[in-house]
């Protein structure tokens, strides 16, 4: 009582082009000399956020793109750069939106030999270097639609914008979710929708994402606080089977700004098309303004991670939920927008720049995607390539095309077509493939060989060969010269049924696997993140020694519930939603009383694990999710893919006549499409 307090300020992060004497930002003129931070307390001048009235201000924009300049500010010896509030939706729908579409550095040499290489794939010039030469003017902001309007002609805009024209599909979808939202919720579900909601992360007085976890007893959350883009997924989902799909356009929207700052470890930034892996909102106070402060997103691409692990997967996460919010909610002018279209193409970009791998799948570090701590998954890991493919169905789906993206389309197509063949090929394996592998050659010089990968019988391990059933089988966890990691990753093997990258009768097999090996993989508490446990010498060896992935805990074998919602998916798709329901049944039983934790311990899942946060968000997200989608199985259809045929018969080799390359697709042929 009797205390003023003044709310955050919202800045507007506006860049000046060095190339253009004179920029207007309504209009207020931006001179040539003036630098940005000047520029900036000029414009707070005039638009304070604490001023009440500022909307009616700056109401009549609907989209200013600049080119943001690099930054050379330092944090702690890096290069660190915030993101300032851009205002999306706070006006009822309405967004004023100061972002570049992504970091289009046109004076950066990575940007153009990361394009040429790109180039290589499809053996033509013009790949658009990055596509900016053919799409954006770099040296001028793009500006649409800068008119003065009334306050209520935005007000009608925007409840337009909050119900986009639906498809037919996308209208009967909207009827079934309105019909079991009408359904009373168990306590349970109560509870967890209570817990969602309470970890929801405000920027600017606009909902941007839900943090990792929310333990209000955690005195040391680390970056447990932050909004991570991979645990975002399941809440996204749950919002938008519940109709709200609000937050998960601010997510996509802040998140791409994010992917264009510089980001740089020990003096070296990784490539322009990087997505964090996570970001935190911070209240850090007003140059200038003493007592005002305002709010910034503060990105982590990895530099402060334990362990600096890269977030590979993190950009394919990201496009994979851009699908899914067009799919749901029927509105695809965002997938549409210019910012969207070059973010896709800039994280496409950065998979598909050709190196010094041989095979289509992609090459990374350990700890690049869900399992981020040391645990021998380096190579080609098929977790990432399960959701790569996925990624690169996804953007084949929203790609713009003309002449700027033919190009890029067709890298796409050759990359998923050798990718499914790979994948489908030398990850499989059941009873038949383990004693064909069995009794492999090795040492085999030709291009006819057999055993291409020069794999040694003796590393079949002692526990496959009791374990395997006679029914079923699954895709290995990572393939590389003389290594085939057997361990099964869940993860891996849900997305490539959910994906198609799997043929039907695999995609069958694995779930046949599942089922047969229900006690080992889903035991007291769904599901475990991978099978079997390293152990004794190989925990040793493989891990470090590390103490948080000891035998069967964490991610050396321990239980994961977030993961019900991709098992709920795969299983809807195949035709068997009883095993979904069985796990989910399973997880009910204690998962609440529980208090929600983020992994359970021991060879069955039956302890909470020792290090496990409690009231995690996905584990919470993933539960809600896995129920809408049960109670809604047509729901399920919009997330997964069918198998596409053509990028089966479609085959690089055919593009080239030579002698010398004989296409080992038509060999196997019987064996991927069925």
């Amino acid at each position: 009582m009797g205390i003023s307090t003044m709310k955050p300020c919202c800045k507007i992060l506006i860049s000046c082009c060095s190339k253009t004497s004179t920029s207007s930002f309504f209009g207020f003129s931006i001179p040539k000399s003036q630098n940005p931070s000047s520029v900036l307390r000029s414009y707070r001048k005039l638009h304070s956020c604490s001023d009440h009235n500022h909307h009616q201000q700056i109401v009549g924009i609907k989209r200013l793109i600049f080119q943001k300049p690099i930054s050379n500010s330092s944090w702690g010896g890096q290069s660190r750069v915030f993101s300032n509030c851009c205002n999306v939706n706070k006006f009822r729908g309405f967004s004023v939106i100061t972002n570049v579409a992504s970091d289009i550095r046109h004076n950066s040499t990575s940007s153009s030999s990361s394009s040429s290489s790109v180039e290589g794939h499809v053996n033509e010039k013009g790949f658009e270097r990055i596509y900016i030469h053919g799409g954006i003017n770099v040296n001028k902001p793009l500006v649409e639609d800068v008119e003065v309007k009334d306050k209520q002609v935005i007000i009608e805009e925007a409840e337009e914008k909050q119900n986009p024209s639906l498809d037919n599909s996308s209208v009967q979808n909207t009827e079934n979710l309105k019909n079991f939202r009408k359904r009373d919720l168990s306590e349970i579900e109560k509870e967890a929708w209570d817990l969602l909601r309470e970890s929801v992360v405000e920027y600017c007085n606009s909902p941007v994402g839900t943090v990792a976890a929310n333990n209000p007893n955690d005195k040391v959350p680390l970056n447990y606080d932050q909004v991570f883009i991979r645990d975002f997924v399941p809440s996204a989902l749950a919002f938008l089977l519940k109709g709200d799909g609000e937050i998960v356009r601010n997510f996509l929207l802040h998140t791409l700004q994010l992917q264009s700052w510089e980001k740089t470890v020990d003096c070296y930034s990784p490539g322009q098309g990087l997505m964090p892996a996570s970001f935190k909102v911070r209240t850090v106070p007003l140059d200038g303004n003493a007592g005002t402060t305002e709010e910034v997103l503060d990105p982590d691409f990895g530099e402060s991670a334990i362990g600096r692990v890269a977030p590979v997967d993190s950009g394919l996460w990201w496009i994979i939920l851009l699908r899914a919010y067009g799919k749901i909610t029927g509105d695809y002018s965002l997938q549409e927008r210019v910012d969207i279209q070059t973010g896709i193409k800039l994280i496409l970009n950065l998979c598909l720049t050709d190196g010094f791998d041989m095979f289509p799948t992609l090459l990374v570090t350990d700890g690049s995607c869900m399992i981020d701590r040391r645990m021998g998954i380096h190579g080609h890991p098929l977790e990432i390539q399960a959701l790569f493919y996925s990624a690169l169905r996804s953007s084949r789906e929203m790609l713009t095309v003309d002449e700027g993206s033919k190009n890029l389309v067709r890298a796409v197509n050759n990359r998923l077509s050798a990718l499914s063949f790979h994948i489908r090929e030398y990850y499989w394996v059941d009873m038949k493939k383990i004693n064909e592998i069995y009794r492999y050659k090795t040492e085999e010089y030709s291009t006819d060989a057999i055993n291409k990968f020069n794999i040694y019988p003796d590393q079949i391990p002692c526990w496959l060969v009791d374990w395997i059933p006679d029914r079923g089988g699954y895709l290995i966890g990572n393939l590389q010269p003389a290594h085939m990691d057997f361990r099964f990753f869940t993860l891996g093997n849900l997305w490539s049924i959910i994906s198609s990258l799997g043929t039907p009768r695999q995609n069958q097999g694995i779930l046949n696997l599942m089922e047969d090996k229900w006690e080992d993989l889903i035991g007291h508490m769904p599901l475990k993140i991978c099978y079997p446990a390293l152990e004794y010498d190989e925990w040793r060896i493989i891990t470090g020694s590390d103490p948080k992935n000891t035998p069967w805990s964490y991610h050396n074998g321990g239980s994961w519930p977030t993961l019900m919602w991709q098992f709920t998916l795969a299983c809807i798709k195949m035709g068997r939603p009883g095993l979904a329901e069985k796990a989910v049944a399973l997880a009910e039983k204690r998962i609440s009383e529980d208090k929600w934790p983020e992994y359970y311990d021991t060879r069955t899942g039956k302890f909470i694990g020792k290090q496990s946060r409690l009231y995690q968000t996905w584990t919470i997200a993933g539960y809600l999710t896995s129920k809408m989608l049960l109670e809604n199985p047509e729901m399920a259809s919009l997330l997964t893919w069918n198998e596409d045929l053509e990028l089966l018969e479609t085959c690089i080799c055919a593009l080239t006549n030579t002698s010398r390359k004989k296409c080992s697709r038509r060999a196997a042929k019987s064996q991927i499409l069925i």
